[in-house]
């Protein structure tokens, strides 16, 4: 007879202890399992999120200010030599080290146009880029596809009292409002949106551009790395990184992280407690039997395998069965906690091994103990106590 042999008919003979002693070291690796996957799949949520909310690098040229003040009163800054982009830098920002994570590149051209003796902001926009750089724009109407297509804020078409479908003269060019954006609560309620080329011809800033807002995918590479990039690329624009509000709620999680961490430290202490208790109980139950192994010429080592390899079992065990029961938690809770409607389970493969074997190691480091005293156990006293 093999020692695993023996290992295994041991499980077999005290199942209640065995099972008890697995459940409990389970339910401790799941608690932790389902902190941790739940934190890795809603960073990976607010990551999404965030590279599909908006802009977060904004382009603009560079310009020379003035700070004014007399007597002790400040008077503004004025603007002096103040330019414009050129059409070239869009296929410069194309060319950075990192333009895999580049999702929408969105130029505009701003102006100010009168009308219906309302002065109101004109920005030219490429609509394709625009909308898929906001996709909380709620439209009345259709999207614009056309030149002469245009799209209308809240506030501005209630202020001059256009609908959908109506035409509306710019200078000597007439749009047609094809729709009107529902109330943002921004300032895009009060502008008028026209096709970029339009926008260039009306304002005189043909070839020019006035700024630029890029959606970088957050999760590929920090963004300051790509500030960084554009800004070596393009020397003459200021380039800054526009702060995400959500960035609170990453820092939440990350403390979900380091608390999951910490939980995880201490149910491995309870949990070597608990295996070393139970081994030493064991070993101390089965002293006639190991007194009988180390007479019929079993050595320390093979003493001491037996011992490891049932607590090593238990611990496997409980490692694949503390996974399952972790992900199936974090499975039913995500969605409570997700911020999008539709979050993805993150199931990884580096949780799911340091997870399983943790749990067995832990198991075989607690045993070691009771094993090695097993291992010396005197096979003369062993059998007196019969």
């Amino acid at each position: 007879m093999k020692p695993y042999h023996i290992a295994l008919k041991n499980l077999l003979r005290r199942p209640a202890r065995m099972f008890f002693l697995t459940v409990a070291l389970a339910v401790g690796l799941a608690a932790v399992v389902a902190l941790v996957t739940l934190a890795n799949s809603m960073t990976a949520d607010i990551e999404h999120t965030m590279d599909q909310f908006g802009a977060n690098i904004l382009i603009t040229p560079k310009s020379n200010d003035l700070a004014l003040s007399y007597g002790g009163i400040s008077l503004g800054r004025v603007a002096f030599d103040q330019r414009e982009l050129d059409p070239s830098v869009l296929e410069r920002i194309r060319t950075i080290k990192n333009r895999q994570n580049i999702a929408v590149v969105a130029p505009k051209v701003l102006g100010t146009v009168t009308l219906k003796g309302r002065e109101l902001l004109l920005v030219g926009v490429d609509f394709t880029a625009e909308l898929r750089l906001k996709p909380w724009w709620r439209l009345n109407g259709t999207e614009p596809v056309g030149e002469q297509d245009a799209l209308l804020g809240n506030a501005a078409a209630l202020a001059l009292g256009v609908k959908p479908g109506e035409q509306l003269q710019v200078g000597n060019r007439t749009f047609t409002i094809t729709a009107t954006l529902q109330e943002t609560g921004s300032q895009d309620d009060g502008l008028l949106f026209v096709p970029l080329a339009a926008a260039q011809a009306i304002t005189g800033k043909q070839g020019q551009i006035t700024l630029i807002e890029v959606a970088a995918l957050c999760t590929g590479c920090p963004i300051g790395e790509m500030v960084e990039q554009i800004s070596g690329v393009l020397p003459d624009a200021k380039v800054s990184a526009i702060k995400q509000v959500v960035e609170g709620r990453l820092q939440t999680i990350g403390q979900l992280k380091r608390f999951s961490l910490g939980m995880g430290g201490v149910i491995a202490l309870i949990s070597l407690a608990l295996v070393f208790v139970t081994m030493m109980g064991s070993v101390n139950e089965r002293k006639v039997e190991i007194g009988i192994f180390r007479a019929i010429g079993y050595r320390t080592g093979h003493v001491m395998g037996i011992i490891l390899l049932e607590a090593g079992l238990v611990g496997l065990a409980a490692g694949l069965i503390g996974y399952g029961l972790g992900i199936g938690t974090a499975a039913v809770t995500l969605p409570l906690m997700a911020s999008s409607d539709h979050p993805h389970l993150l199931v990884q493969w580096q949780v799911a091994l340091p997870a399983v074997l943790s749990v067995a190691l832990v198991s075989l480091l607690a045993a070691w103990y009771p094993a090695r005293r097993a291992g010396k156990m005197d096979p003369a006293d062993a059998l007196r106590s019969l």
